[in-house]
């Protein structure tokens, strides 16, 4: 009898080519869907909730798949958690209804930014922040930062080769914390994003926390919906999805 399950993912992204499926690469949907075929001796097509790129990593990505099965969540659980690398760990899985598909049902997604602003770099942790050197004025990067909040054209923060239909998407929440002396984190949430989105903004926003473009540059941004016009990208390692909400 089918039945369709709902997973909580946390992955490190370090060593995976990302999320999606690759012919060659190594990516978390391949491993997973090699760790569900082994369980149930069939073919099993996992659906994440949205492509993370090389070297991101996730808390709580979700994904959903179906199959004909005896096999109840908690054996998923606990046989995944047993065939899977050590670089992915499922956290909950759980029935879901017939329907579910992790990401045409998602309704908005958070993402979480690193960065060690100190001039020495760090031995423990490197794999999961940006190292900025510089001084950050993190009021000024907030202050450009909301001025993403609401629906807007966000092309100029776009990867070239985003599958997309539109690029318009809105921002729900956007904020930089410092989490302490020399550690800051940007947390942003929307309805979708665009590939590259969130590691364009960032790169933008370092650039005016530095001193390098002024507040007001980021609507300006915005509206040229020219990507040329903004910052660099922030690197990878520094990325997190950490929850889609439902």
């Amino acid at each position: 009898m089918g039945k369709t399950f709902k997973l909580l993912i946390e992955y490190d992204g370090t060593e995976f080519h990302g999320w999606q499926r690759q012919r060659q690469d190594r990516t978390v949907q391949a491993e997973i869907e090699a760790a569900l075929s082994t369980m149930t001796r069939q073919k099993v097509v996992v659906n994440g909730s949205g492509r993370t790129d090389a070297g991101v990593h996730a808390l709580g990505q979700v994904a959903s798949f179906a199959c004909e099965t005896r096999l109840c969540a908690r054996d998923f659980l606990s046989g995944l958690n047993g065939l899977l690398p050590e670089d992915i760990a499922v956290l909950d899985c759980e029935k879901a209804a017939e329907d579910f598909h992790a990401r045409y049902r998602a309704k908005s997604k958070i993402y979480r930014y690193c960065i060690l602003n100190r001039p020495l770099p760090a031995a423990i942790g490197r794999r999961f922040c940006w190292h900025v050197r510089k001084p950050l004025d993190i009021d000024a990067m907030a202050q450009g930062a909301a001025q993403l909040l609401g629906t807007h054209d966000f092309s100029s923060f776009e990867a070239s080769g985003s599958p997309r239909s539109h690029s318009r998407r809105t921002v729900i929440l956007a904020g930089w914390e410092k989490e302490a002396p020399d550690r800051l984190r940007f947390d942003i949430e929307a309805d979708g994003f665009l590939r590259g989105m969130v590691r364009n903004i960032v790169g933008t926003l370092v650039e005016v926390g530095s001193g390098k473009r002024p507040i007001e540059d980021v609507a300006t941004i915005l509206a040229a919906r020219d990507r040329a016009l903004a910052g660099p990208t922030a690197p990878a390692h520094g990325l997190f999805l950490v929850e889609v909400r439902y």
